[in-house]
């Protein structure tokens, strides 16, 4: 029996001309913590709102559990879904809020009042229970939403950038919060953000959308480290990237020309001629007075940037474009208007192939 709870088979959604979500299939596991993350525009929270219900899938079929949904209402899905603006009622007191689906229901008054006492246990809620939401803040509003969400036990919780209105600081800490949540309950998460940050933070696996299109699927570090388009190279994190042709292949290895000089990478199944991208992390670039095997990138330093915790440097390269590298304190061999060469451990840099 497979573990998946979740699974889009051959998605599409259009609104009218605009192909919004193409051939989308996923399957999302039992207890994971799956991200969509990508630009606005990308598809993401329409293809959330597709399996919630609040939209209708173009074609294709969205299984819960193995069982197809397409027919059903959101509310029959057993799934819940936790939204940016909170959505919360403001005449009604916190209490009420979270008991609204088993008013609905019409459970027991016992039941209810045991249940929403666990679930704001749950979000560290205790004592607010008689406040209405414009006494609260904004990561207690937000609490409150989800404990309301929760309170159903539903297999899934959709949650549609979630953290959007909330301050940096506050929203780091409702990271740390969200995911110890998830980890304790065993609840499958379906989480959408375009914050890259967050995505790597929280999730298990990370389907990073472009226009419609799953352009990778897979964990937080394969997603960083080894990047398989080069979409995801520059979404992800930040990257230098340069395009260019392979002059010659040996033993996996690469040697690469580029507009800004020749430079060599690590990469398989690439033939000489082939076009190329190669992506290479700020962290992994190495300066030098002197040439290093296999390459002849060189560049002026142009500024130095102080990030906080790092230190980056910004070299314009002969062909006008910039490289970037991060110390974690100031390289005091080199100043402004130095000339530099710019090499790396091949290893470090990612070959990837140039779409046709």
């Amino acid at each position: 029996m497979s573990d998946s709870i979740v699974t889009l088979i051959d998605i599409e959604k259009s609104f009218g001309e605009n192909k919004v979500v193409k051939k989308m299939n996923i399957e999302v596991k039992q207890g994971e913590f799956l991200t969509l993350l990508g630009p606005s525009g990308c598809g993401k929270t329409t293809t959330l709102r597709m399996i919630a219900g609040f939209e209708e899938a173009s074609s294709g079929i969205i299984m819960v559990q193995g069982e197809s949904v397409d027919d059903k209402e959101p509310y029959e899905r057993d799934v819940n879904t936790v939204f940016q603006n909170y959505a919360l009622f403001p005449h009604m007191s916190v209490f009420d809020n979270v008991a609204y689906a088993l008013k609905i229901r019409k459970k027991p008054k016992d039941e209810i009042t045991r249940k929403v006492n666990e679930m704001l246990n749950l979000v560290q809620l205790n004592g607010y229970e008689k406040r209405k939401p414009k006494a609260l803040s904004g990561g207690q509003k937000q609490r409150v939403a989800i404990a309301r969400a929760l309170i159903n036990s539903p297999k899934v919780l959709l949650l549609d950038e979630p953290l959007g209105a909330l301050d940096l600081k506050l929203r780091k800490q409702m990271q740390v919060e969200l995911k110890r949540l998830q980890k304790k309950l065993g609840i499958t998460f379906i989480y959408v953000t375009h914050d890259q940050e967050e995505a790597l933070t929280m999730s298990d696996r990370i389907a990073v959308m472009n226009e419609g299109v799953i352009e990778q699927l897979a964990s937080p570090s394969e997603i960083y480290d080894r990047p398989v388009t080069k979409f995801v190279a520059g979404f992800i994190g930040e990257s230098n990237i340069f395009d260019g042709e392979v002059l010659s292949v040996n033993n996996d290895v690469l040697d690469v020309k580029t507009t800004a000089g020749i430079l060599r990478v690590k990469g398989n199944d690439f033939k000489v001629g082939e076009s190329i991208h190669v992506s290479i992390r700020p962290e992994y670039i190495k300066v030098s007075t002197d040439t290093a095997e296999g390459f002849n990138l060189k560049g002026i330093i142009k500024e130095f940037i102080y990030m906080g915790t790092v230190i980056k440097t910004v070299v314009d390269m002969k062909d006008n474009t910039e490289i970037k590298y991060s110390r974690f304190e100031k390289d005091d061999d080199f100043k402004e208007n130095d000339a530099v060469n710019i090499f790396w451990n091949p290893e470090k840099a990612v070959a990837i192939k140039a779409k046709i």
